[in-house]
């Protein structure tokens, strides 16, 4: 038999080994395909960054055409729930109580005060503990009141003087839906999980149950241990991206515009990378607790709030900003949104791409060190 013969016998063993050793723990098969369904779920129907019907308390001190004109376009917005109050003080008790998010005060002098310059006819009131909620609410608020008032300075015949006139423009998520956001980048979470906390246990569980010694001796080499333990659950981590691809797509409708197979081979790209950080977490621990904690730590916590799946990157202190740069998952979330809502922006997915394989040779090249090392002592 040729070496090259034997070497792929070795390697096929070991995928072999490991598989048996996934089938035989449930945790690994929940782990690749219960997890991802139960993250879309709850991410997909759980969580909202919208600012949709939000409980507004209405206060009208003089009623009349105008202000019950005001009021109806207020009610047909999908933004708002009205609740209306006799008095201020009323609907400043429901405020303080957090009965409401807002007020809406139109005071007796609300027709007269209309298009003039002098004082304003409305008065808002927003609660401001959730900063990014109130400046939403605060912008479809006065969204709603541009749009009223100027239906009616022209029922009337007048001309209404803004110092801009907007007109919005909203590309690639014409709904401003989170959803169509958040469900692409979760797949990141859900890959990094995958790959990263699985592959974490893989060598340390050869320490543990004293099996380590017994692969020393076998005439296996590096490369192909490394491609054998890596192979089963690069296949399961696939499995979970398809799985979590066709759940955005089909159960939430999140436009998938860029190409498939760009998908898929972005994807393994990333799986690899998770992979091999799970190995060198793997080699280096020689606990499973402790592979798993650090696992959780190093790469799931970095993948959840430094990759810009939830947070804007731009938004964090210059510090933070730079510690982004070693985080793998901020640039497969830049392909995953870049690729479902914009479409082949190639210069985008290739130059993450570009780092992500950087990143890859490097874990790979410690592993192989570590491990070299390891089997050697």
């Amino acid at each position: 038999m040729n070496e090259r013969a034997a070497s792929r016998m070795r390697v096929v063993g070991m995928i072999r080994k490991e598989s048996l050793q996934i089938l035989r723990d449930p945790s690994s098969i929940a782990i690749a395909f219960v997890m991802p369904v139960v993250l879309l779920l709850l991410f997909g129907y759980g969580v909202s960054l919208d600012a949709r019907h939000v409980p507004l308390g209405v206060v009208v001190e003089q009623p009349d055409t105008n202000t019950a004109s005001l009021i109806g376009a207020f009610q047909r917005s999908e933004y708002f729930d009205l609740k209306s109050f006799d008095s201020i003080h009323a609907a400043q008790q429901a405020f303080d109580l957090r009965e409401v998010f807002g007020i809406i005060w139109l005071r007796n002098d609300f027709s007269e005060q209309l298009l003039s310059r002098s004082n304003a006819p409305i008065g808002i009131i927003v609660n401001g503990v959730n900063a990014n909620q109130a400046r939403i609410a605060e912008g479809y608020i006065q969204g709603v009141w541009q749009v009223w008032l100027g239906h009616y300075a022209r029922s009337r015949g007048i001309e209404l003087t803004l110092p801009v006139a907007l007109e919005p423009r909203i590309w690639f998520n014409a709904a401003v839906s989170s959803r169509d956001f958040l469900v692409p980048g979760l797949i990141a979470l859900i890959m990094t999980l995958i790959g990263a906390l699985l592959t974490s246990m893989v060598v340390a569980r050869e320490w543990e149950r004293g099996t380590m010694e017994a692969l020393m001796v076998t005439p296996i080499r590096i490369g192909e241990l490394m491609i054998g333990k890596l192979a089963p659950y690069f296949v399961l981590g696939m499995g979970g991206m398809l799985l979590s691809v066709a759940t955005a797509v089909w159960l939430f409708e999140v436009p998938l515009r860029g190409s498939f197979w760009l998908l898929s081979a972005a994807s393994a790209l990333f799986m690899l990378v998770a992979l091999g950080m799970g190995l060198v977490i793997s080699v280096v621990a020689k606990n499973q607790f402790v592979a798993g904690q650090i696992a959780i730590i190093v790469t799931f916590l970095p993948a959840f709030i430094l990759s810009g799946f939830i947070f804007q990157i731009s938004s964090m202190p210059e510090a933070i900003q730079f510690i982004t740069h070693i985080v793998p998952a901020r640039y497969y979330v830049a392909i995953l949104q870049t690729l479902f809502l914009a479409g082949d922006i190639w210069p985008i997915v290739l130059s993450n791409c570009a780092v992500l394989a950087a990143m890859l040779f490097v874990l790979l090249a410690v592993v192989r060190r570590k491990l070299h090392k390891r089997l050697d002592a």
